[in-house]
């Protein structure tokens, strides 16, 4: 089956200013090098690109020019979570105008409604707008799992087409695989292998705002059948995944801070996230530098 996004996704990051605006000039460079490097659909405006402290107009915004950066060269997928199934049902509304290719819904955070509940609040969102819409389940930021009984049910929605999965739950994520058609996105970079190896569709993946290339190769091999090199890059990018990802700060925050020093467009995170120190930097840098250079 040919994935409805595409395989190689990046959740992009949302540069801003120095003073802290939106930096719609930033963004299609970004958008246009990320594609160049080998990202074949974007996320928008997910956890990533700091939703929870961006305006629905500046979401829109910018919605609206990375398409235009990207001029079909990748899909463009829209986050559009929020807590009131009203607000999220006016964002998808919003993206579908905007021009977004898709929708990625997480699931109702901090309520930690049940799971009939869970269920409506994506039905209602996707009979909103017309667009294919990936399923998120992160449960350890939004406090509630969106149980894999409640996917199989959603899988028969025609819109409801993929999945970001984040739960950790390995076994869980291959039974829907093996009952449903539903494209499943690793949404953890240390998984993007292990899931596409079981019949997973790709990686919406943090860690590909600064090495697309390299984590668009480990796809690739695994295509040619090279396993042995699939799972040798997929290795070799560990300790630098493990220092964006798990290092005790947000991805948005390590992330940024090694754009930055890449000179590639990111400026600085909004409140309440705090800027990486200096050390982290140089320590990213460092395990950037070896995996690029080997």
């Amino acid at each position: 089956m040919t994935p409805p996004f595409g395989r190689a996704l990046c959740a992009m990051i949302t540069p801003f200013t120095t003073s802290g605006a939106l930096d719609l000039d930033g963004a299609q460079r970004l958008a246009a090098h990320l594609v160049a490097q080998g990202c074949d659909g974007l996320v928008l405006s997910g956890t990533t690109g700091e939703s929870p402290t961006t305006t629905d107009a500046e979401k829109s915004a910018l919605i609206a020019a990375v398409r235009e950066a990207v001029a079909g060269r990748a899909t463009i997928v829209a986050g559009i979570g929020t807590p009131d199934t009203r607000h999220t049902v006016d964002l998808a509304r919003e993206a579908e105008k905007a021009g977004a290719d898709g929708l990625l819904v997480v699931a109702p955070y901090y309520s930690r409604p049940p799971q009939d509940a869970i269920e409506a609040h994506f039905r209602e969102i996707a009979d909103a707008a017309e667009l294919p819409l990936m399923l998120y389940d992160i449960p350890n930021r939004t406090g509630v799992r969106v149980e894999p009984e409640t996917i199989l049910r959603l899988s028969a929605h025609p819109r409801i087409v993929a999945v970001k999965d984040c739960s950790h739950d390995f076994l869980a994520a291959q039974k829907v695989l093996a009952r449903t058609d539903l494209a499943y996105y690793a949404g953890c970079d240390e998984h993007n292998l292990a899931l596409y190896a079981v019949g997973g569709a790709g990686y919406v993946s943090t860690v590909s705002n600064v090495i697309p290339a390299r984590l668009r190769a480990v796809l690739d091999a695994f295509d040619a059948g090279d396993t042995a090199q699939a799972a040798r890059l997929q290795q070799e990018a560990t300790p630098l995944i493990e220092a964006i990802m798990s290092a005790g700060l947000p991805g948005t925050v390590t992330t940024k801070a090694l754009l930055t020093a890449l000179d590639l467009p990111a400026g600085p995170v909004r409140s309440p996230l705090r800027p990486a120190d200096d050390q982290t930097t140089n320590g990213l840098l460092s395990l950037f530098r070896t995996l690029t250079t080997t």
